[in-house]
């Protein structure tokens, strides 16, 4: 099935969000390399914790582009986790609105996109075709 436009500006987001954890993950190596860790066990968890988000971020767009459900629920579940991040930055004071921006509108996008490309998908397969006449929403 291919996928519509929704699905893949989705992926797209989803995409972007795996590069830029690839890009804190590969900050927080080069960190633990120069000595700037207080805990080695907590640094390299945190290392370890961003790489297997940046990769579930990844793994979800190239589902969500090719269709699939699974990727889709995945990658809600991370952007709301996303979205109450950046609400629940906003009472840590001084509030960093970098950050609440950086990620609460990138998660925010990816919600709608996400939900929205599901929503077409499912009107789309309610449908009847011209093969199947019989296939659709059910009236009384």
């Amino acid at each position: 099935m291919h996928s519509p436009v929704l699905a893949a500006a989705a992926a797209a987001v989803l995409a972007l969000e795996g590069a830029v954890l690839t890009v804190l993950m590969v900050m927080e190596f080069i960190g633990l390399g120069s000595g700037d860790a207080a805990s080695l066990p907590t640094a390299i968890a945190l290392i370890v914790l961003t790489l297997i988000g940046a990769v579930a971020l990844f793994a979800f767009a190239v589902g969500t582009r090719r269709g699939y459900m699974w990727a889709r629920s995945g990658g809600v579940v991370l952007q709301i986790l996303a979205i109450a991040l950046a609400l629940a930055s906003l009472t840590v004071p001084p509030v960093a609105w970098a950050f609440v921006l950086g990620v609460g509108i990138p998660g925010l996008l990816g919600l709608i996109l996400l939900v929205a490309s599901t929503r077409k998908e499912s009107i789309r397969t309610d449908e009847p075709t011209q093969d199947d006449p019989g296939k659709g929403p059910v009236s009384d």
